[in-house]
């Protein structure tokens, strides 16, 4: 039986929630409007917006949209960061963000007229290179390794490599990093060469196809060119042997080639003519020579060309008493028709220490006039200061000359080269790795990536501007200067295991992370998208590892 309620036990039930129909208003405003919101929010948000509707996943790939969010995350940052570049005739209003009107720096060749950017794109592989996300393969070049040691660049997305064995060949980064195109080394004679040195043509050629040059042991240097739609190498010219011994460093800017000998003769060249119908090149003329008793290795070979003259420097190791080692660069600067105009040299070597040579060069800035720091009190610390170890290697683009050492670090120093005067700024350690730094490439807006003696970790730097800026040491200071590259996942081993794809030395990585327990030295070189490794195993067996970032 039912217990009755009295009249103080009676409680009100809940009323219901009265649900009001949603209007979607948002949706229902102009694309004009829902473009100009969108672009208001954050590029997290920006994405989540692509899976709400059809309507808004096409809106939230919109190019103005992405291309605005490209600006703000890494044109601007970099801007800030460039010593005096709000000092400079752009105004406040180029600084901002304009479709037309905004100052683009080095991206400017993304906005050029007819070139159809995909600013998504863009932004995403930018942002990889920023957190270190990359996808891993790998390319096996050698199963055992050639004497001389294995020689790589890579260009535009093509990787060169050249041994004794199997040749000059050429791989796309694209793809499946097939093999494009190989040929044999040996000489017009017949003769066996073993190449020792390589250079890419960094100029930008007529006829839209690479070339290549491969220096070797008996003072050869040959010019190729790599013609992709027909897979084929070209032979452009093949110089006579020499008896100034073996090219161990090339630099090539057609029509300038710079050789440097391991007898330290360096040397200019300059490709004036065709010889006949077929494109071949006429021999080149040699400019100048220069021999050098002070140059150590490493070495790093560049060519600038300007309006009216054209630079070619050569970076290398300099002994000095007491305190180790030191960098020097030597410059030689022609007028477009080949006459020199002046050949200088400068050392980073302080005034506390002499280099080898027992000279100092007069290019060379006096540290204690041009240092920012008057008093004792106020000197950088030995932590700041650059290694004094050997270097392991060296890249020079200018104004950056970056140096590896085997105490874990990198130094890096800033160039200054102008018509009335060359000098080599304070050199700056950087840390990050935590093993022997065994090499480094810089190349493009600073950017550089270093890799280290084990093969197990790959860095990239942002060395823009240098240290001289506040915003840079102090990105240094909280560990900013550099990412680690992670590979954002394992790939899926490959299925082909034919002979055939066996021939073109191709194979993926069988797992997430490489057995790098074996491996005793790498070699490290990147372009806008990819940044490749070479490893050699402690079996014998080199292989190039492929990070691509897109």
């Amino acid at each position: 039986m039912k217990r009755s309620r009295e009249n103080g036990d009676h409680s009100e039930r809940p009323s219901k929630v009265r649900r009001i129909p949603a209007v979607d208003r948002l949706s229902q405003l102009p694309t004009e409007l829902l473009i100009r919101i969108l672009g208001c929010v954050p590029v997290s948000s920006l994405l989540l917006c692509q899976r709400l509707s059809k309507k808004f996943k096409r809106l939230a790939v919109d190019s103005e949209l992405w291309k605005a969010a490209y600006y703000k995350n890494f044109v601007l940052p970099r801007a800030s960061r460039i010593p005096g570049i709000k000092d400079t005739n752009a105004t406040s209003d180029q600084l901002r963000y304009s479709s037309k009107l905004s100052k683009w720096l080095d991206d400017g060749h993304l906005i050029e007229d007819g070139r159809k950017t995909n600013w998504k794109q863009q932004y995403r592989l930018r942002h990889n290179w920023a957190q270190g996300q990359c996808a891993v393969s790998e390319i096996v070049v050698a199963e055992s390794p050639p004497e001389p040691p294995l020689l790589v660049m890579m260009s535009h997305g093509t990787i060169f490599a050249a041994d004794s064995i199997s040749g000059l060949r050429a791989w796309s980064t694209a793809h499946e990093r097939d093999l494009i195109a190989s040929i044999d080394l040996s000489s017009s004679t017949g003769g066996p060469q073993l190449p020792t040195s390589m250079a890419i043509d960094t100029s930008d050629s007529s006829s839209g196809n690479e070339r290549v040059v491969v220096g070797f042991d008996n003072g050869v240097f040959i010019v190729f060119e790599l013609w992709e739609n027909d897979r084929v190498f070209k032979v452009l010219f093949e110089h006579a042997p020499s008896t100034n011994g073996a090219l161990s460093a090339l630099a090539y800017s057609s029509p300038y080639l710079l050789t440097m000998t391991e007898d330290q003769l360096l040397s200019i060249y300059v490709f004036l003519d065709l010889a006949n119908s077929n494109a071949l090149l006429a021999a080149p003329r040699l400019l100048y020579s220069l021999r050098s008793h002070t140059v150590w290795p490493p070495v790093s070979l560049s060519i600038r060309t300007a309006a009216t003259s054209v630079t070619a420097a050569i970076a290398y190791a300099l002994p000095t008493y007491l305190s180790g080692w030191t960098v020097g660069i030597q410059e030689m600067r022609l007028s477009l028709d080949g006459k020199l105009l002046e050949s200088r040299l400068a050392t980073a070597a302080d005034q506390n220490h002499h280099t080898l040579s027992g000279q100092r060069s007069m290019s060379s800035p006096s540290p204690r006039s041009s240092s920012p720091f008057p008093s004792r009190s106020r000197e950088p610390s030995l932590a700041n200061m650059p290694s004094n170890s050997k270097p392991t290697s060296m890249s020079y683009s200018h104004p950056y000359l970056l140096v590896a050492h085997p105490d874990n670090t990198l130094s890096l120093y800033l160039v200054k080269s102008n018509a009335s005067s060359l000098s080599i700024g304070p050199g700056t350690r950087l840390w990050g790795h935590t093993s022997s730094v065994s090499g480094a490439h810089v190349g493009m807006r600073g950017k550089a990536v270093s890799v280290s003696r084990l093969g197990n970790e790959l860095r990239v730097w942002d060395l823009e501007g240098g240290m001289a800026s506040s915003a840079n040491r102090k990105r240094s200071r909280n560990g900013e200067l550099s990412v680690r590259v992670q590979p954002s996942k394992g790939l899926e081993a490959s299925s082909d295991t034919s002979d055939e794809k066996h021939k073109n030395g191709l194979r993926f990585a069988l797992e997430q992370r490489f057995d790098d327990s074996a491996i005793s030295r790498g070699w490290v070189g990147f372009d806008e998208q990819n940044v490749i490794v070479l490893r050699e195993k402690g079996e014998g067996s080199q292989a190039l590892v492929v990070y691509d970032f897109t």
